[in-house]
């Protein structure tokens, strides 16, 4: 009896020779559906239709076909059970040995602009899943495959049979990533467009979180060398490179960052990021001038690093940046000389941002041991109206300005942050230490090694200072202004010495930390 392979995809591609393989090499018989039918037909296969095979026709516009007992029995008779056997043949039912489903184009279809709701749930497989399960639950007996990819290795595997029994559990795994991932996915849109979500109503977060990632790109390693490291996602759907070496993880880190920190400011800006902490940040008139500025913060923490623009780059600026070593730059756009000058530095990665650097709304996850951290990202700066000037003296127009601009670049910097800036540029920055004071005296230090004054200087800090100290450090320094949240238990004190120097400060009721 010939063996029975049942294919119904989505996706073609690779399923006509796929399909006359097993057919003139291997003599299966053919059982099919709709378009697929339709195109092994058209190309002399034989193909048995699928309502022909259960003796039941196609109904609800197409929703019931293969949800029928001869084919879910054909998938899930034990091969090795007398009683399956005697019952499959009682009831006429046919075993069938290889399936090749893949599913409707859920993802796809949700991921385009405008989707209707109706458009989406009609794109929900079910048909699909419940062979793939079935098949895969079956697997020491049957073949399932639900990726083109895999259309080789089955062949070869049925030229040499021994190769047959490893490969099905290998498939019979993939199917059950595959609708793991298409179901988080349905779940996913259904949390988002929900009448009345589910959430819990203390958090705002539902009950349940469905995280499933397909392998976007295997990464050579992570963090370090001895660390392996693959990434997951739609990441490569936001960016698209246009040169340069593969990226790393620490790179995709970089670029996350400097997205964010992009996507505050409208006007021209360049920002310079090192491990995810900018080291220099600046708004102008042009890109060539906000460079100049966000380079003079710190010529050395640059090197290795990466670039963020949110304007087109052009050939006045790539003529800056491409004697400095650099990781990765990217931007909106690159001008064609932009490109030609960069193109001779074959390693570096050019980045577009495809979908723009405005920071979206998402959630972040963070791994912890027994699960994850879900929070919602820190997109908020705050409303300027509310803040409160808390000292004697107000804060000028200008200190305003050099105010908001820091408390933008504040809230990307590690904590315990510390930013000096004046006007629309930093001059010093103090990221990651374990004393508010110690990132206050890098911060310092810094500005003191590119030379540049910190007289007439914005503190800007992205928590509370605990104590008076960093704020007096940073009156010595040459601030004449802070800006920070407030809530200290000693705000009284560091009011105090704020009001004994001159200084103008103000409370925005709102932290940043970031860990």
């Amino acid at each position: 009896m010939n063996k029975l392979a049942l294919l119904s995809v989505s996706d073609k591609t690779g399923l006509l020779d796929f399909a006359k393989a097993l057919v003139r090499r291997h003599g299966f018989k053919l059982l099919s559906t709709g378009g697929t039918a339709k195109m092994l037909r058209d190309a002399g296969l034989p193909v048995t239709d699928v309502s022909a095979h259960t003796d039941f026709p196609e109904m609800m516009e197409g929703r019931v076909k293969t949800l029928h007992p001869k084919v879910h029995g054909g998938l899930l008779c034990r091969r090795d059970s007398h009683e399956h056997l005697e019952q499959a043949k009682q009831h006429g039912i046919d075993l069938i040995d290889l399936v090749v489903v893949n599913l409707y184009p859920f993802e796809a279809t949700v991921a385009k602009p405008n989707v209707t709701r109706e458009e989406a749930i009609e794109n929900i497989d079910i048909g699909g899943p419940s062979m793939l399960r079935s098949a895969a639950k079956n697997h020491e007996a049957v073949t399932v495959v639900c990726d083109p990819a895999d259309y080789l290795a089955v062949l070869d595997a049925y030229d040499d049979p021994a190769k047959l029994g490893a490969l099905r559990r290998k498939l019979a795994l993939k199917v059950f990533q595959r609708t793991a991932t298409y179901d988080a996915a349905i779940a996913r849109y259904l949390e988002a467009n929900a009448d009345e979500p589910d959430l819990d109503a203390i958090s705002g977060f539902p009950a349940t979180v469905s995280l499933s990632y397909k392998k976007a790109q295997a990464l050579r390693y992570g963090e370090n060398p001895h660390q392996k490291a693959a990434l997951y996602g739609t990441f490569h759907e936001h960016f698209e490179q246009l040169q340069g070496k593969e990226l790393s993880y620490n790179n995709i880190l970089d670029i996350t960052s400097a997205t964010y920190l992009i996507g505050e400011f409208e006007k021209p800006t360049v920002a310079i990021l090192k491990h995810t902490n900018p080291c220099g940040v600046a708004s102008a008139g042009s890109l060539k001038d906000a460079w100049d500025l966000a380079f003079a913060t710190d010529r050395q923490a640059p090197f290795g690093g990466i670039v963020v623009v949110n304007q087109t780059l052009d050939a006045a600026l790539a003529n800056e940046i491409k004697d400095i070593f650099t990781e990765v730059i990217i931007a909106p756009r690159f001008s064609d000389e932009a490109r030609e000058i960069f193109a001779k530095k074959k390693n570096l990665r050019l980045m577009i941002a495809k979908q723009g650097l405005g920071a979206d709304s998402m959630r972040e996850v963070r791994s912890v041991i027994g699960g994850v951290l879900v929070q919602d990202r820190d997109a908020i700066l705050g409303n300027p109206a509310e803040f409160k000037v808390v000292t004697k003296r107000q804060p000028t127009a200008d200190e305003w300005a050099s105010m908001m601009f820091g408390w933008r670049v504040c809230k990307h910097v590690k904590s315990n942050a510390i930013v000096y800036t004046r006007g629309e540029r930093t001059l010093g920055i103090g990221a990651g230490q374990m004393a508010r004071v110690d990132s206050s005296r890098i911060a310092v230090w810094k500005a003191g090694e590119a030379k540049l004054d910190l007289k007439g200087s914005v503190v800007v800090s992205e928590a509370l200072f605990p104590f008076p100290d960093g704020l007096i450090a940073a009156a010595d320094a040459g601030a004449t202004s802070a800006i920070q949240p407030g809530g200290s238990v000693r705000d009284a004190e560091v009011i105090a010495a704020a009001d004994e120097r001159g200084m103008a400060m103000v409370f925005t009721g709102i932290r940043h930390f970031k860990h």
